[in-house]
């Protein structure tokens, strides 16, 4: 039996809204099937004794986009991956303390394509800031959810969102 997407979609949010703000679509995403962007960023710092005697610093920026649909064509799909690398990147502000700025990517469905998780499987991005990375680097994340499998496919950087959507499917089926 396959997930709801409206009620999935809100478990998503609901997750995504512990650690990311949660930012509506804008008006140029109305074209595509936007649900939410989500947004997080950190700085870790360590001080030796006093905030003055900064040792060292590191900032992590992460940019989710999540798009809804009952399915996605190759077209829609890679249109939706263009539009998220296209707003994420002039975000990017490469200096010493840059970890990293990534993409997040999330196609969710009530059903696949063969095609479209064989796009989301190849789709990659990855840039490298300063020499050998030292300001830091961006990579894409990208997912798809197939709710009436309830299954993930995901590129390699992605791999991480396997286990995400998994704990999300097991809550559910909890729930």
């Amino acid at each position: 039996m396959a997930l709801d997407r409206e009620l999935f979609l809100n478990i998503v949010k609901d997750a995504y809204s512990a650690y990311y703000t949660i930012v509506d679509p804008l008006e140029e995403d109305a074209d595509l099937p936007m649900a939410f962007r989500a947004v997080y960023d950190a700085l870790d710092e360590r001080y030796f004794l006093t905030k003055s005697a900064k040792i060292w610093a590191n900032e992590k920026f992460e940019y989710a986009y999540v798009f809804s649909a009952p399915s996605f064509d190759l077209e829609t799909a890679g249109r939706c991956m263009d539009r998220a690398l296209q707003d994420m990147l002039p975000k990017v502000k490469p200096h010493k303390q840059h970890q990293y700025t990534n993409c997040k990517v999330i196609l969710i469905a009530d059903s696949l394509s063969d095609d479209v998780i064989e796009l989301v499987k190849k789709r990659s991005f990855s840039k490298s800031y300063g020499f050998l990375s030292t300001q830091g680097y961006t990579e894409l994340l990208a997912a798809a959810v197939d709710l009436r499998k309830e299954k993930t496919y995901t590129n390699k950087v992605g791999n991480g969102l396997n286990k995400f959507f998994d704990k999300l499917f097991a809550l559910r089926r909890e729930a």
